[in-house]
């Protein structure tokens, strides 16, 4: 697949950063050229409405997930171990676009809340075969959740609210014992 274009990548990194910052009713057509630094001609040029935006940003989610998910399978510590570990957000372009995308589903895009559970969908997909049934598999991703939205509410304080490091490590080989 060939790289886009740069400038539609820094279009879509506007309108996912307005989303992230400021909401749906922000991540305007003249907000998002503003701050990708193009006319709006230049991002009609990549994007010919709102919904073409949130179409690109949607399908930039379902790319870095299929990446993650890569990641995911050859991770020598399990699907099960990385998904865990992977849940404490980073502010990486996967935590990005996913909390971009939760903004759009907050604001009523359907295209938005299908992709959301597809991810789900998909990462539960690739962890089924690794735990033994499903209340397993439900509390693996109950977890997942859980320190992704704990560590949400306070990302830039002088303490973390997940784990880190050695408590990290010690939560996963929990969920490891309790899912095997």
């Amino acid at each position: 697949m060939p790289r886009p274009p740069l400038a539609r990548e820094k279009v879509l990194d506007a309108f996912e950063a307005i989303l992230i910052d400021e909401g749906e009713r922000a991540a305007t057509l003249d907000a998002t050229a503003k701050a990708a630094g193009v006319s709006k001609g230049g991002l009609l040029y990549h994007f010919h409405s709102k919904d073409d935006l949130e179409a690109g940003l949607v399908e930039r989610l379902d790319h870095l997930t299929t990446l993650d998910l890569e990641r995911m399978n050859a991770a020598e510590e399990g699907p099960v171990a990385y998904y865990v570990r992977t849940s404490v957000m980073e502010d990486d372009a996967l935590d990005r676009a996913l909390i971009a995308t939760t903004r759009l589903a907050q604001g009523g895009s359907t295209r938005a809340a299908d992709m959301l559970r597809e991810t789900r969908r998909r990462w539960a997909d690739t962890i089924r075969p690794h735990v033994r049934d499903t209340a397993s598999l439900d509390l693996v991703m109950l977890v997942s959740d859980g320190l992704y939205f704990n560590n949400s509410l306070d990302v830039h304080g002088p303490e973390r609210l997940v784990p880190r490091s050695d408590e990290l490590a010690d939560l996963i080989a929990l969920v490891l014992r309790a899912t095997a």
